[in-house]
């Protein structure tokens, strides 16, 4: 694992959530997860995150506050029992759905496409397919 983008007190800080002793264990463990899943997803769009933070101060901060986010999303998930991430209910007609988020927090610990984009992974993507070469037209 490689070192994490955000220690303790940059996330309490950040994110402005006092954490208990056994929430920091578990944030503890939880932040070096993200910061590689970060370094993961840059490396599938050809983006070497450790080296840009190197460079670019503000894309360290963007990066930090992602991490953040990330992190706080998975801390706020349930501990105990079934982690529902949607429980819809109706009355009368006796129906119940849920949607259950994976233990090891796996919707939670996820970049979303907001967060893709303000990292650089993901970009609109332009070009021109030439569907019909013209050759039929010159007869």
């Amino acid at each position: 694992m490689g070192a994490a983008f955000v220690t303790l007190a940059e996330l309490e800080a950040l994110t402005g959530v006092r954490y208990t002793d056994d929430d920091l264990m578990r944030a503890e463990t939880i932040l070096p997860l993200v910061s590689d899943l970060i370094r993961v997803e840059g490396r599938k769009c050809g983006v070497d995150v450790d080296e840009r933070i190197e460079t670019d101060s503000a894309y360290e901060s963007v990066v930090k506050m992602i991490t953040c986010d990330v992190v706080a999303r998975a801390m706020r998930q349930s501990k105990t029992g079934d982690p529902l991430s949607q429980e819809p209910q109706s009355g009368l007609g006796y129906t119940w759905s849920g949607t259950y988020a994976i233990p090891t927090g796996g919707v939670a610990m996820s970049l979303m496409n907001n967060e893709r984009k303000m990292l650089g992974f993901k970009r609109q993507k332009y070009g021109v397919i030439e569907l019909w070469d013209g050759s039929a037209d010159e007869q």
